[in-house]
């Protein structure tokens, strides 16, 4: 079986990140990036999202067909569809008696009837919250050209009432792969913490992402007493690295240390893994609870919340972006360029921007730009130079990748390598304006390392506790593969912001607050 490595390895079909279908999270739960919008036209409008294939909106019953088709494609499968003889006994999480499984319990089990900290399976979360009544209007993505209103639920996280393994008999194991990202180390200390309170002895961490499956990597003895003040540090306890061994060794490797249960936190890719994984186990009949928490500092998957880390680098990006400013503020027809992550969305480059008030020009994947001619950034950094004396540019790595020679490289996890475009925009400034005759002092700050070791901040820490919790709570019900973000976190949610694009009321925001306008004409 071919290694983990390379996406294409997997033989998983990933959608692109262009595509329809990337819109949908399909049954397999692979994570897949919010796309750019391709919702503006040229007069400025904004279209609905109304071309979806497979629907005919003369047919009167198209909407509750709409409907099932979502709930199908959102149905989380049970350890009962595999397993017929699958028992549920009742749950050991109650926060009203954290005493350990003992004889002291009916049959070795507690029963509180009256507690009411269970979640009902049938509960369920309303998706999206906003009705609009227009296509037209600021941020709209319709279902349908008249922008019908259609409610789509998805499944409450929590603990439930009845759980199928027995904390006596689980071997759990955490793995953290691909990057860093703030918050790592909050997760996993909650995941062992909860599983402590259901019960459950045998702990292990695998070191260094995927690659900890092979034999030569020993495994890490997880206790609440190792975890207790890991979330005070950033980075992860276990290590992380890209790709790792084959599927099958992988699952030989679990089957080998009777590892039952599974937590992955990681993205894209780490999740193709582990649904792989899933695909492996369930070929072999194996019982074996695979759980994601996905991770991506970006906050860029499709009907997510917010994921853990981002309000940590947003907060973190104002000191390079503070520095940025000070540093052109302070120099003689200074120009400060920040570059911020973002692979294929600016959330993060946007949210920084707003929140600084020191931007005057905020570049992100999803809105293309020009940096030569009359409406293009190097113009509009001219007039600034000539207005205020300085000018502060913050731009997401994806960004402007147009502009960049493509080299089709790959890293180990299979993303395509990016162009620096935080160099390639310093480099062309300083030309633009030799050429003038009147040079520019440019300054360029990357801090993309220094936000990815950072701890979590309290947002994110609080996040972070939840979706430990709710990924060992999903892990009990013995569901075979399941990302716990994907089901809407405890009783509470964020409001997401949407894709952003020209029109958007996040971008409206976002050039009101930089005045650069001069996208418009793009």
């Amino acid at each position: 079986m071919d290694a983990l490595s390379p996406a294409n390895g997997l033989k998983l079909q990933l959608p692109a990140l262009n595509s329809r279908h990337a819109r949908t999270f399909f049954t397999q739960f692979v994570s897949v990036p919010r796309r750019r919008s391709s919702s503006v036209l040229k007069n400025g409008r904004v279209r609905a999202l109304a071309k979806n294939p497979g629907i005919d909106f003369c047919d009167p019953e198209w909407k509750s067909k709409f409907q099932k088709d979502f709930e199908k494609r959102f149905y989380i499968p049970h350890i009962t569809d595999i397993f017929d003889d699958a028992v549920a006994i009742p749950s050991t999480f109650c926060l009203k008696s954290r005493t350990p499984v003992n004889e002291d319990f009916a049959d070795g089990y507690p029963s509180d009837e009256k507690w009411h900290g269970y979640i009902n399976n049938s509960d369920r979360v309303l998706l999206k919250v906003i009705y609009y009544s227009s296509p037209t209007s600021a941020g709209a993505e319709c279902i349908d050209p008249d922008c019908t209103w259609v409610e789509q639920w998805v499944h409450r996280a929590g603990p439930r009432e009845k759980i199928y393994f027995k904390p006596e008999t689980v071997n759990a194991a955490i793995v953290t792969c691909g990057g860093l990202c703030p918050g790592l180390n909050d997760v996993i200390r909650q995941i062992v913490i909860t599983l402590e309170i259901y019960g459950v002895k045998n702990i292990v961490g695998i070191p260094f992402g995927y690659r900890g499956f092979s034999e030569e990597i020993a495994e890490m003895p997880l206790s609440r007493k190792v975890v207790q003040n890991i979330h005070l540090s950033g980075g992860s306890l276990l290590g992380v690295s890209r790709g790792g061994p084959s599927v099958a060794e992988i699952v030989d490797s679990m089957e080998k240390r009777g590892i039952n249960m599974l937590f992955v936190l990681g993205g894209n890719g780490t999740h193709a893994g582990a649904n792989a994984i899933h695909n492996e186990c369930r070929k072999r009949r194996m019982k074996v609870a695979i759980v994601g928490v996905p991770k991506t500092i970006d906050n860029d998957i499709l009907h997510m919340d917010k994921t853990f880390g981002f309000d940590t680098a947003v907060e973190e990006s104002q000191r390079a972006i503070n520095s940025a400013y000070i540093e052109a503020h302070s120099a003689y027809r200074g120009i400060g360029i920040v570059k911020l992550m973002g692979r294929s969305s600016g959330f993060i480059t946007m949210q920084a921007s707003l929140a600084s008030g020191q931007i005057d020009i905020c570049l992100i994947p999803e809105v293309p730009f020009h940096l030569h001619g009359p409406h293009g950034v190097l113009s509009h950094l001219k007039y600034l130079l000539e207005k205020k004396g300085s000018a502060v540019v913050c731009v997401a790595e994806g960004a402007g990748q147009n502009f960049l020679e493509k080299t089709n490289a790959t890293d180990a996890s299979g993303n395509i390598v990016f162009g620096d475009i935080g160099v390639h925009i310093q480099q062309e400034t300083k030309k633009y304006f030799k050429a003038t005759g009147n040079p520019a002092d440019v300054k360029y700050i990357d801090p993309t390392y220094m936000i990815r070791a950072c701890r979590a901040n309290a947002s994110d820490g609080i996040l972070c506790t939840v979706l430990g919790q709710n990924a060992v709570s999903f892990s009990f019900l013995h569901f075979p593969t399941i990302i716990s973000n994907i089901i809407i976190i405890s009783n509470f949610r964020y409001d997401p912001f949407l894709a952003i694009h020209i029109f958007s009321q996040l971008m409206m925001v976002g050039l009101s607050s930089t005045n650069q306008y001069f996208l418009d004409k793009i």
